[in-house]
């Protein structure tokens, strides 16, 4: 048996010494500026120190079914989803080079998990006015970090979008955000590019983030970046992590647990929870799937106890 770049494969190769042997091949049409560091990540970190000594002939699907279980109970959704994918691309590639004749994690690739985490967001899913604590506590530190937490819920936008935010996306005469390229620091260097959805989409300019986004656009070059840290660099996720102490930060204002990703959630339930028609929602998210959407979505008490008022204004009409 031949690999197809040539050398020999021993049958009874364990998932470690093929994953050296393969290289980065297991990445083909990932993008390598973002994607690939949180598949390298999943496979070094968690992938390899779990299976690595297996021989791949022995990973069956209740050996990948019993780590997943153990991942899911201590990481993240997307760190999870990140671990699953490049197991799963390994062993394609194993499959490929006719190692095994299916591969025994694509089973439980698309599977549904993590579902206490997400009950336990819908609990602890920030009003706006949490929003705006977090970001006055934020703003003790930098007010960078402050006007990242508001343009992230306010505009339900993700944390590179924000960071490829231009002062000319904010169109004052129209009271709308172009949301159009993305940015953050990835392999090579700074790297831009259309938002996940591969479209530019607009967002109303609500009330709370308008103050913002005048203060980051008065009197300031059209092409200049909107956002952007105390050193001048792009506030990522991490960055804003280990800057404000977020888990300590969140969980002392009675938030334990939020992510700096919900704070698009919170945007998005919001925008539901006014009655915005679920398709309007799903194109300011820029969700290709209203289904997408749906799974954003965190119904709270005051949409609940609006939900009670319609029902029994209907019951009295009766």
């Amino acid at each position: 048996m031949r690999s197809s770049f040539g050398q020999a494969l021993d049958p009874l190769i364990t998932l470690s010494d093929y994953a050296a042997l393969i290289g980065d091949r297991f990445l083909r049409g990932v993008d390598m500026t973002s994607t690939a560091s949180g598949y390298r990540a999943g496979l070094k970190l968690r992938v390899l120190p779990a299976l690595g000594h297996v021989r791949i002939c022995d990973i069956s699907p209740g050996v990948v079914d019993r780590c997943i279980d153990t991942w899911e109970a201590e990481h993240a959704s997307s760190t999870l989803k990140n671990t699953i994918a490049a197991l799963t691309r390994v062993l394609d590639e194993a499959v490929r080079d006719e190692l095994i004749t299916r591969n025994p994690a694509r089973d439980r690739s698309n599977r549904r998990y993590l579902s206490q985490v997400t009950l336990k967001q819908v609990r602890q899913m920030p009003s706006p006015a949490n929003v705006e604590r977090i970001a006055a506590a934020c703003a003790e530190i930098h007010q960078s970090y402050s006007d990242h937490v508001m343009l992230s819920a306010f505009l339900a936008a993700r944390t590179s979008e924000v960071a490829g935010l231009l002062v000319r996306d904010v169109d004052w005469e129209n009271g709308v955000v172009v949301i159009e390229r993305q940015c953050f620091p990835g392999t090579g260097g700074l790297s831009a590019k259309a938002p996940k959805g591969r479209r530019a989409r607009l967002v109303p300019i609500i009330d709370p983030v308008a103050p913002v986004l005048r203060r980051l656009t008065t009197k300031r070059r059209r092409n200049a970046p909107l956002l952007r840290g105390p050193r001048g660099g792009v506030i990522t996720t991490a960055a804003l992590r280990n800057a404000t102490g977020w888990d300590e930060l969140v969980a002392s204002l009675g938030l334990p647990g939020l992510r700096r990703h919900d704070l698009r959630h919170a945007g998005a339930t919001w925008f539901a929870n006014a009655g915005i028609p679920i398709h309007v929602v799903s194109d300011i998210l820029g969700h290709a799937s209203i289904e997408t959407t749906r799974a954003y979505l965190h119904t709270d008490n005051s949409a609940l106890r609006a939900a009670a008022r319609s029902m029994n204004q209907h019951f009295w009409r009766g």
